[in-house]
């Protein structure tokens, strides 16, 4: 997935070749602990589960699965590998997408239940809505709001009383129970049948890959030492961030933040257009790598005819420290 974006030159800066790599060429022991799997999570075993056996796959450190799917359901389940689970809270921001089935506990013929009736009822339910975690929820059952972006009917099957369609949700949303709504609304009852996620934030379902797959392209490049295959599934942990606006630092000012500075407009050689004050934000080298996340304190405009103003507060440093050199003054406050 690429998304190409607007990059507004603040200053211009060259690339020291001698520190860094781009995302995409690193070496695979630092792949492995940084990198993402995407897992197309089969019906059985639980999310918790799955991340374990990709844990002891891979044979790395740690790894956690972004968006709890329940062990029936299917579908896109991210894997971030290594110091990579540092970043799965952001990917939860953009919206998730699922194929459901919902069955309805009566006959929709006899109930006059049609096409008409479920377009009806899904433009009712396109916006904010109340959600209460059902019994079984890891989570405390408070009352929460959620946001159902789009619904789409894509079959309804009379014959056994269900309907098929998609969904775009904000992440956290329930569908089970956003069903057990929609047959209160009809009046008659439902359940979900059966649900896949088929986009998980930033993360497509067609590029989701069976655990055997897995286990097929690690032990071929172990026993082989051919990189190609394993290197398609294994994505820098970049990859999971593509979503968030980019800002882009100079290489003087990246070992600054890795050991806990914020930003200041001077250390930023480019700058995503159109970002706004109080938005989350990827902040990158010139090579593409992901240093950190953070919030910013002033839209594009102002960063860009900013000079040493503290532009973005640092939430989470994402790259080790020291593999870009020391290019401040000691005796000086750090400002980059």
């Amino acid at each position: 997935m690429s998304m190409e974006r607007e990059l507004l030159i603040k200053e211009e800066s060259k690339t020291n070749y001698e520190f860094g790599t781009n995302p995409y060429n690193r070496d695979i022991k630092s792949l492995l602990e940084t990198g993402i799997v995407i897992i197309n999570k089969p019906s059985g075993p639980t999310s918790h589960e799955v991340s374990a056996w990709v844990r002891d796959i891979l044979k790395v450190s740690k790894a956690g699965h972004g968006g709890t799917l329940d062990p029936k359901v299917t579908g896109a389940l991210p894997i971030a590998l290594g110091n990579s689970t540092k970043c799965v809270p952001y990917w939860h921001i953009p919206p998730k997408e699922y194929v459901c089935i919902m069955r309805l506990h009566r006959d929709m013929k006899e109930s006059k239940i049609g096409e008409k009736e479920i377009l009806e009822l899904f433009d009712n339910f396109i916006g904010k809505m109340y959600q209460r975690p059902p019994l079984k929820a890891s989570v405390a059952r408070k009352l929460r709001v959620r946001k159902i972006y789009e619904l789409k009917l894509i079959e309804i099957n009379e014959e056994i009383n269900s309907v098929l369609f998609w969904v775009r949700c904000q992440s956290g949303t329930y569908l089970r129970k956003l069903v057990d709504d929609f047959g209160e609304a009809l009046g008659v009852s439902a359940h979900m049948q059966e649900l896949r996620r088929v986009k998980s934030g930033p993360f497509f379902e067609e590029e989701a890959i069976y655990l055997q797959d897995l286990v097929d392209e690690y032990f071929y490049w172990k026993e082989t030492g051919n990189e190609e295959y394993i290197r398609e599934i294994i994505k820098p942990v970049e990859y999971g961030l593509q979503h968030l606006q980019k800002v882009i630092i100079k290489d003087s000012a990246v070992n600054a933040i890795c050991h806990g500075a914020n930003l200041y407009a001077n250390g930023i050689s480019k700058i995503e257009k159109g970002i706004g004050p109080e938005e989350i934000v990827l902040v990158e080298t010139l090579k593409g790598e992901a240093v950190a996340i953070g919030k910013t304190l002033a839209n594009t405009k102002k960063i860009l005819k900013s000079d040493e103003e503290l532009v973005i507060d640092i939430e989470r440093v994402i790259m080790d420290k020291n593999i870009y050199p020391k290019m401040w003054k000691s005796s000086k406050k750090k400002k980059f």
